[in-house]
């Protein structure tokens, strides 16, 4: 049987933890920051942790 190939565009975009968790960096930062509150803008700095479900099947499609 062949390989599971890793897609590339999940693979971009999401990263997985030591302990198997995937991680994701915040939507809404591209542009328009000066409309944001500050408060705001610094928490879409940090990264946010996928939900299990979603995160079990990007896991497997970044061939995990």
């Amino acid at each position: 049987m062949p390989k599971q190939k890793t897609k590339k565009a999940v693979s971009k975009r999401f990263r997985l933890t030591k302990n198997g968790k995937v991680i994701r960096r915040h939507q809404m930062t591209g542009h328009f920051m000066c409309a944001k509150s500050p408060k705001r803008r610094r928490n879409l700095r940090r990264t946010a942790v996928v939900p299990g479900g979603i995160a079990k099947n990007l896991a497997k499609l970044m061939g995990h």
